[in-house]
């Protein structure tokens, strides 16, 4: 990336600056460089000498006119200006940027491809949702989230694994079991009553119902442990089938569905308590066992195992997370949880510094929530069924591709509000339209240069002179750029701002530039070259999102 060339630029200079006594330094701090809010000022700059300014005690005017100085610019650059208060500021040159369409036509669909990864084993655990109901529309924002992020560091060269962690286990599967064999015994004519905490979705009517008309009463006559037993089981086997069909539609798939359960059957629980309680890390107080997080700076102490000798979901999280980075070994992990899992991820790294794992190998994503509108009306509950709306409603009503880029319009961290009709618009007021739209469009001029029968395979680059043919190009040279944001901020909702700023100067330059011309044939099969180009990078763009990149509309 050229971003990489300017700062390994200002550190030589810098350190000539220093070899010659114009600069007194300690330490450097990390260099970088960014794009100028106003492009007037061209098209990097580096405040790199405000920074060092206070410990130099030299202006920083004066330090930036002299690493400025000892700048010797490559090919890539035009201009190295300094500006007040103390900015080192680049421009490209124009025919290094037009010679890049070419490099972007030879890259293929490896452009974006960073080197940041070195093949290191990262694995990303998402969605992970009780298999006790469907999958609401709060859960997809996960899902894109996790699939996105994992489209972008395989790009960025992380070896990656997509993980769903199956709670299996625990007080909400045995409820779930109960109800359902409460549904299912009303289904056949028993009188009986929902326990008070159970589910009492109409799915889980929907569920009995299956199960009867496949497995008839065989249930009722088997001793209720039993019955309850079987009947759980067949109903949490059906409900993980629903929600891995489900997020296939949304183009959502995992390489491991990992069981709570295996975790006990396995003896990780067991390892992990041993290892916790050998380090001086447990207690029993108040009837309970608890991590004494409080010994690695928490403000209280949490339960593991209840008074009643069940583990707590923290319990199995601890082993779970052991078994991700000292079991399977993988360098980093990253969980996306709800909002409601907020007040876990402090604890979940308190535990993982007693375990002996850096605590900064885990990161965290939490997702807000999801608010459904039509317009300015507000959707409480679905339609079809009066109860939950699920996200396989919201995905047969305005289609995948649709769901994938709302979900992803916004960061992680704030909450959304996911206007139906919009979404559904086929106009520039849809964003997912109107990127889409700018690929179709681009598609719709290569087929004509075809029948035209231009072959622009040869044509000349630097033909490309005009500033809205150069401001294309400067916008799709940052697709890596954007590839590295979002590795090094787990935030894929980048690309999504990135998708819409590449269509909206394609649809600048398209309106401004003629592009087939039989009166400027030479000039024609340039700007063919640039549009084949920009075609790619839309396209690489969608894909990192998991979109389609249609070729009519």
């Amino acid at each position: 990336m050229i971003k990489d060339k300017l700062v390994e630029l200002l550190t030589q200079a810098v350190t000539e600056a220093l070899e010659q006594g114009k600069l007194s330094l300690v330490s450097l701090p990390p260099v970088t460089v960014e794009h100028p809010q106003n492009e007037e000022h061209g098209d990097y700059a580096s405040s790199l000498p405000l920074k060092l300014a206070r410990a130099a005690s030299v202006k920083p005017l004066a330090i930036a006119e002299d690493i400025a100085a000892s700048i010797v610019p490559g090919p890539e650059i035009g201009t190295v200006r300094v500006m007040p208060p103390g900015f080192i500021n680049f421009t490209l040159k124009a025919d290094w940027l037009t010679a890049q369409v070419d490099s972007i036509l030879e890259a293929g669909d490896t452009y974006g491809n960073v080197g940041l990864g070195e093949a290191r084993r990262v694995q990303i655990e998402f969605v992970s949702v009780n298999p006790t109901g469907p999958l609401h529309v709060g859960h997809g924002r996960g899902a894109i989230l996790g699939s996105v992020l994992a489209s972008v560091l395989t790009a960025a060269g992380y070896s990656v694994e997509k993980e769903y962690y199956i709670n299996d286990a625990g007080a909400q599967t045995r409820a779930f079991a109960r109800s359902l064999y409460a549904r299912y015994q009303q289904q056949l004519g028993v009188s009986v009553e929902v326990p008070a905490d159970g589910y009492v979705g109409n799915y889980m009517i929907d569920l009995a119902k299956e199960i009867v008309a496949g497995e008839g009463d065989r249930f009722l006559v088997l001793p209720e442990p039993e019955a309850v037993s079987g009947l759980g089981q067949l109903g949490l086997d059906r409900m993980i089938r629903q929600i891995r069909a489900d997020l296939e539609v949304l183009g959502v798939t995992f390489d491991i569905w990992f069981s709570e359960q295996s975790l006990y059957d396995g003896g990780q629980y067991e390892k992990v308590r041993s290892i916790l309680e050998e380090g001086g890390y447990i207690a029993e107080k108040e009837g309970a066992t608890w991590f004494i997080s409080t010994a690695l700076g928490e403000d209280k102490d949490n339960v593991i195992v209840r008074g009643d000798g069940s583990p707590t979901y923290f319990a199995a999280d601890i082993a779970y997370h052991y078994n991700k980075f000292i079991e399977r070994r993988f360098d980093r992990v990253i969980d996306i949880w709800g909002a409601d899992h907020q007040g876990h991820v402090s604890r979940m790294k308190a535990v993982l510094g007693a375990l002996g794992v850096d605590p900064e190998r885990l990161g965290v994503i939490i997702t807000q929530l999801v608010t459904l509108r039509r317009g300015d009306e507000l959707v409480r509950v679905s339609k079809r069924s009066g109860d939950i709306i699920t996200l396989r409603e919201v995905i047969d009503e305005v289609g995948t591709d649709a769901c994938r880029f709302f979900f992803l319009s916004r960061s992680a961290n704030s909450q959304m509000d996911f206007d139906l009709e919009l979404a559904k618009k086929q106009s520039a007021d849809n964003p997912v339209y109107y990127v889409q739209y700018a690929h179709a469009r681009i598609a719709s001029i290569l087929r004509l240069a075809r029948e035209s029968g231009i072959d622009f395979r040869d044509g000349d680059v630097s033909l490309l002179t005009t500033e809205p043919e150069l401001t294309l190009i400067r916008k799709m040279l940052l697709l890596p750029e954007v590839v590295e944001v979002v590795v090094s901020t787990l935030e894929p909702h980048h690309l999504a701002y990135y998708a819409q700023e590449l269509a909206t100067v394609f649809h600048g330059f398209y309106t401004q530039c003629r592009v087939v011309s039989r009166h400027e044939e030479s000039l024609s099969k340039a700007r063919l070259k640039l549009v084949a180009a920009a075609q790619l990078v839309l396209a690489r763009a969608l894909h990192l999102m998991g979109m389609t990149a249609p070729e009519t509309m």
